[in-house]
């Protein structure tokens, strides 16, 4: 039986249909206006396309929102001077340097530079270290977009063994963290698997559910996948013109009890919980003010 698809798009409409109520709630409230602004560095097309996607969603969600371009010849010392701009900015409350920046940058110098209550994107070392403790300020977006596929497509995570196959700092790691700590979607059992693990095929087959997050097209295939597990698939790769995941999508399906399909999987959650994010920050700036 083929598996069950994990429609991430329908899922991200409704999450962000509740935002945006919420965003109007706070507005009426306070005054205030969430305000996202992106910075965009150089001339990389996916970039483009990422940023602009968070631009849209933005403006259906009743959000502002700013994109500031600069080009690839870019210093690091400019790219700081714009990003403590940013922070010193009361109307800005929500701060996304898009990833990646020219080689000339160093980009965790950048990232660490946001200042904490404006880093949507969890990536500051103290949100990472709250996260740690199980006490987040905000939700890394990807991880938390996948936790939610797993709550709302009813996947029992508590007591699962789950295999991460990918050990990034911006989605393998902290949603190892994310899943074995206590509460909904989460107590899971959890492996984290990367290109020097030994006897790989054998632990993803162990897994109750499998995160693909390796950034190799089609990389989980069948044999690996048991009977009945389920699949969530974070890559992004294009493929003879056409966007792939991580997962051998069509052949893993046989055997798999849901997956989700790139695009309209992760992807979207992604955005909604960079929402959610700049939402929380804002009301966070409020309340500090």
């Amino acid at each position: 039986m083929p598996a069950r698809l994990i429609d991430g798009k329908s899922i991200a409409e409704s999450f962000r249909s509740d935002i945006a109520r919420r965003a109007e709630e706070f507005k009426a409230r306070t005054g205030v206006t969430p305000l996202l602004t992106a910075v965009l560095t150089g001339d990389d097309p996916a970039s483009a396309v990422y940023v602009k996607n968070k631009h849209l969603a933005c403006g259906k969600a009743g959000f502002g929102t700013d994109v500031i371009r600069l080009p690839a010849t870019t210093s690091e010392s400019e790219l700081l001077d714009v990003v403590a701009r940013l922070n010193a900015d009361p109307h800005v409350h929500g701060i996304l340097v898009q990833l990646p920046v020219p080689r000339q940058i160093n980009a965790q110098k950048v990232l660490d530079a946001v200042t904490p209550l404006k880093d949507v994107d969890c990536f500051h070392p103290e949100n990472v270290g709250l996260l740690a403790q199980g006490r987040p300020r905000f939700l890394p977006c990807t991880p938390a977009g996948v936790q939610r596929l797993l709550i709302e497509s009813g996947t029992e995570t508590a007591g699962s063994h789950v295999v991460v196959l990918g050990r990034s700092d911006i989605v393998g790691k902290p949603l190892a963290m994310m899943l074995m700590q206590k509460g909904p979607g989460a107590n899971a059992t959890v492996t984290v698997c990367h290109s020097q693990t030994r006897n790989l095929v054998d632990i993803v087959r162990s897994a109750d559910i499998v995160v693909a997050a390796i950034g190799v097209p089609r990389f989980v295939t069948r044999e690996m996948v048991k009977p009945g597990a389920v699949v969530i698939d974070v890559g992004i790769n294009r493929v003879d013109g056409k966007l792939v995941g991580d997962v051998d999508f069509e052949p893993v399906s046989e055997v798999a009890s849901a997956i989700t399909p790139v695009p309209g999987g992760v992807g979207p959650m992604t955005i909604t919980l960079l929402l959610e994010n700049t939402l929380t920050a804002a009301r966070l700036q409020a309340e500090a003010s």
